[in-house]
């Protein structure tokens, strides 16, 4: 298992010359937040809300490249709903800042650049924009969003409700919204204790500042728990048990702990970003980043001129802190989730946030694997440890012989199907 090791400052560094802790504030202030609503429609159901808008929907594939640090959202912004909806831009600069959609909105990927590109919109328009959708929206875009100081409302009623032309508004104090054009207010899903104080705190550099001295100072620890205790959980709290940062923080559903990251990695997609969120908190020369490790593996060998500027974002920061292989994968060294297993760097009982959708394939190792964003991973760059939640679990046992070519998968969408969504929500 990779060795923890307390923050290395760069020599000459002074933990003093970081940025200062930023004043915990309501983000967007306590005003109430007023715009119009963009509805997103069902070309294919009269009258109903689209749903299932996927992050690809969001941010094309082509349009998640920084071509250096200076310019990390221009073509996030460019490409927001570039093929749903052409003209997205405009409309928010006219106020309709409001954008309504349907159940599970922003499923998908892990990419950041979807939350940042709508964010990076609404800052240029100098407006707030909030986004309004049903249920079961993508885990890893709502806390993308609230890292970013994006607010996120779910609530399907309040969906159901919204014509083109209404006017909204949102307490961001309360989180309530309403519709002042239909003189109705609703009371959006709940945030976790801790998406709660990201929210109010203004994101996540904001947190990250506030904490960053005391993580440089603290020596990380792993320590397993006894027979006994280990008998009262699961696999997967055992491992977040042992990686607590706060030994006495209770590991039970629902939870947020801290927890020491064994290895932190980004692909060279998601790398500027991580790169951009550990310099805003850390001041970008006082500590070398922690657990890092890089593959290059999305935008290489296809001879694009954006693509080899974005790989070499992550390579020059690479270089700049003495990160080597096996943490840093130059293209064609491997793929991001095998490259990495076969260093040795994925074994069972670590603990690995990475900054793509499928690191939870390391749980095929033994290890606890989950996808987080680019501003989280940057955020475990500084720290070493990032805010976990512990997710319900359910045991399930099967009898009998999987038939031919059925799958893990295909047992888990069984599952998933059988028991509905409000059953599977927020399971492990």
């Amino acid at each position: 298992m990779t060795k923890l090791e307390s923050a290395q400052l760069i020599p000459g560094a002074r933990l003093a010359d970081a940025p200062p802790p930023d004043r915990a504030e309501q983000a967007g202030g306590t005003r109430a937040i007023r715009g119009r609503a963009l509805i997103f429609w069902d070309p294919k159901v009269p009258g109903k809300k689209l749903d299932a808008i996927d992050t690809d929907q969001i941010t094309p594939a082509d349009d998640c490249v920084s071509e250096s640090l200076d310019t990390l959202d221009a073509r996030w912004k460019a490409g927001s709903f570039r093929h749903l909806m052409p003209n997205f831009r405009e409309r928010v600069r006219r106020g309709e800042t409001f954008i309504v959609a349907g159940d599970r909105f922003a499923i998908g990927s892990s990419r950041e650049m979807s939350p940042a590109g709508l964010k990076g919109i609404a800052d240029e328009a100098g407006v707030e924009m909030v986004i309004v959708c049903g249920a079961a929206m993508g885990d890893i875009f709502r806390r993308n969003a609230l890292n970013l100081g994006l607010n996120v409302v779910q609530s399907r009623e309040a969906v159901e409700d919204a014509q083109e032309g209404d006017t909204l508004s949102f307490d961001p104090v309360s989180r309530m919204l309403t519709n002042e054009t239909r003189a109705k207010t609703y009371q959006p899903a709940a945030l976790s204790p801790q998406e709660e104080d990201i929210r109010r705190s203004g994101g996540i550099i904001k947190i990250g500042r506030r904490e960053f001295a005391d993580s440089v100072r603290r020596t990380p620890e792993i320590r397993w728990p006894d027979a006994k205790a280990a008998r009262q959980l699961t696999s997967t709290e055992q491992i977040l048990w042992a990686h607590r940062v706060d030994k006495d923080a209770d590991i039970r559903p629902g939870s947020t702990v801290r927890v020491y990251a064994d290895l932190l990695p980004a692909s060279d997609g998601t790398a500027p970003f991580s790169i951009h969120t550990f310099n805003e908190i850390t001041g970008g020369d006082t500590i070398r980043p922690r657990q890092i490790a890089i593959a290059n593996d999305h935008f290489v060998f296809n001879r694009r001129e954006a693509d080899d500027k974005q790989t070499a974002i992550g390579k020059e920061f690479a270089d700049r802190h003495g990160v080597r292989r096996p943490y840093y994968a130059t293209p064609g060294d491997g793929i991001f989730h095998f490259y990495f297993p076969e260093q040795g760097l994925v074994v069972p009982g670590a603990l690995i946030p990475g900054a793509d959708s499928h690191s939870r394939a390391y749980g095929a190792y033994g290890a606890l694997g989950y996808g987080v964003g680019s501003t989280t991973l940057g955020f475990g760059w500084a720290t070493g440890y990032v805010y976990f939640t512990v997710a319900k679990q359910r045991r399930v046992v099967f009898a009998g012989k999987l038939q031919p070519w059925v799958s893990g998968k295909d047992v888990v969408l069984a599952l998933l199907a059988r028991w509905g969504a409000k059953q599977s929500g927020g399971m492990s």
